[in-house]
């Protein structure tokens, strides 16, 4: 049998379920069996002893038991599964007498799971209940579960530090359902994106997440080394390049939904490994993906909500179509800098500028990246409601197209709702000297500091030379949006098993 760490001491609780699963064994039952046959969930039997109260509805049910009352000759029990909470109904005249009064009454504990068989009936209380004719241990637990009580349908526990639920999430998602459901709805809104997507007819490909360069975004990659090639890779930070590799390839229209992964500060809306969604579209342009995105969006939403408005930290929001569009730089002159228009200013000007609101600005920072910042504190949380932002300039934007008809911009824009950024979006860069000459602005940016720019992809570079053809392409941070759809406050209430430094480091 496996040793634990000698550092950790075990509760007197911890002791005793050890105690009981030795003596289960000498009883010769088997703490840990096989299988155990499941025909119904507990959902599926309250549903439907509701349209069938007779005796003869019988169900094999398996689920953890949460609470238990002992009364002598007979006894009730909570099971839970993931579909919700029942009742059952424990008789000692049902099982073997030795079974009863030392296996059930002595040697189970709160938090061990349990398969079921009986019929189903209503208690005098009302309360549907099954009366188990055969019981089985299918495992024992041998740490408690943090108290639970229920009180007219509110769940108290206390497990309240987040640290504690983030670690332990199989602890949080037994004792809270609501976070389950957080993760059933996060599971709803990805198939429904999927399904969109198919019923458009784009393919879902696999590109690669180690990588020999990274690109497709501004960060700073995760570094690693592949012993067998003696070479340095690195874990993907997008998926765009290749994407769009596939798009010069002859594919007209592809989607990836995966993990990237940027080294970078962890904050309420970051984390260093995430989930995108990304899509490019052959002979289309940004306008046509904003249509694309609102339509995409409305649809997730009414999956998700059966409406189009729902409440994010106690403020409605709508996505009732059309949403508000504003030019990056008008934006910045409503809310970072009233009245003065910051489009075509020298680095230093814009330095000063941000100096003189409040910002900080190092020696790294080039026009885009002050501009960004100025961007951030000041406009990003006055967008609440749906609201495309277009037209970025260009140093912000290595991988778009030049505006059609604005000098200096190119044809990007962002979806922000509830203050943060969910969409990033391109008429993507397809002229090949064109990108060249963007990656070497990054590489001076690289050369004065800015640990984030890009690096110059000759591959890349290569398959535009063979030809690609406009092309519209879309990022979506399904973190984000799972946020949105479901009122969590944090990234790390989407993401099951958040990064967090190890147990014991300040």
């Amino acid at each position: 049998m496996a040793i634990e760490p000698a550092a950790r001491k075990r509760s007197e609780q911890e002791a005793g379920r050890r105690e009981a699963r030795d003596a289960l064994l000498n009883h010769g039952v088997n703490p840990y069996p096989y299988i155990w046959e499941v025909t119904h969930r507990v959902a599926e039997v309250l549903s439907a002893f509701e349209s069938q109260e007779d005796d003869s509805f019988t169900v094999s049910v398996a689920g953890r038991m949460v609470s238990r009352r002992i009364m002598g000759k007979a006894s009730f029990f909570d099971l839970q599964d993931a579909s919700g909470r029942m009742q059952v109904y424990v008789r000692r005249d049902d099982l073997p007498e030795e079974y009863y009064n030392t296996v059930f009454k002595r040697l189970l504990h709160i938090g061990d799971i349990v398969g079921i068989r009986g019929f189903v009936f209503r208690t005098r209380m009302g309360e549907i209940t099954v009366h188990a004719t055969a019981f089985e241990l299918l495992s024992k637990a041998l740490r408690p579960l943090p108290n639970v009580k229920q009180q007219d349908d509110e769940v108290f526990n206390e497990v309240t530090e987040k640290e504690f639920r983030y670690r332990q999430r199989y602890v949080d998602l037994n004792i809270n359902p609501e976070v389950r459901e957080t993760f059933v709805q996060r599971a709803r809104m990805v198939t429904a994106l999927r399904q969109f997507l198919d019923d458009k007819g784009y393919i879902e490909v696999e590109t690669p997440v180690l990588q020999p360069l990274y690109g497709g975004a501004t960060a700073r990659p995760f570094v690693t080394h592949h012993h067998a090639l003696d070479m340095t890779v690195f874990l993907r930070i997008a998926d765009e390049l290749y994407l769009k590799r596939c798009i010069a390839g002859g594919f007209e229209g592809v989607y990836e939904i995966a993990k990237d992964f940027r080294n970078e500060g962890l904050d309420r809306s970051h984390n260093p490994e995430f989930t995108m969604l990304e899509l490019y579209v052959a002979y289309k342009d940004y306008r046509w993906m904003m249509d694309l995105v609102e339509e995409m969006l409305t649809h997730v939403t009414v999956k998700l909500h059966g409406q189009l408005s729902f409440t994010k930290a106690g403020r409605e929001i709508s996505l009732s179509r059309p949403w508000r569009r504003i030019a990056f730089f008008d934006a910045l002159a409503r809310w970072a800098c009233p009245g003065r228009n910051l489009q075509g200013l020298e680095r230093d000007s814009l330095a000063h500028i941000a100096q003189e609101a409040g910002r900080e600005v190092d020696a790294s920072m080039g026009s885009g990246k002050i501009l960004d910042d100025l961007f951030g504190a000041f406009v990003e949380p006055e967008l609440v409601q749906p609201t495309f932002i277009v037209d970025y300039p260009l140093s912000l934007s290595p991988l778009a197209k030049r505006h059609r008809s604005q000098e200096g911009l190119v044809e990007r824009f962002e979806l922000f709702v509830d203050g943060k950024e969910l969409c990033n979006a391109f008429s993507e860069l397809n002229d090949p000297d064109d990108q060249r000459a963007r990656f070497e602005e990054q590489q001076n940016l690289r050369a004065g500091g800015d640990i984030e720019a890009m690096q110059t992809d000759e591959d890349y570079l290569r398959a535009l030379e063979y030809g690609m053809p406009p092309t519209a392409g879309l990022g979506i941070g399904i973190d984000r949006l799972a946020m949105l759809m479901t009122d969590s406050p944090t990234i790390r209430d989407v993401i099951l098993f958040p990064l967090m430094r190890p147990e014991g480091q300040p």
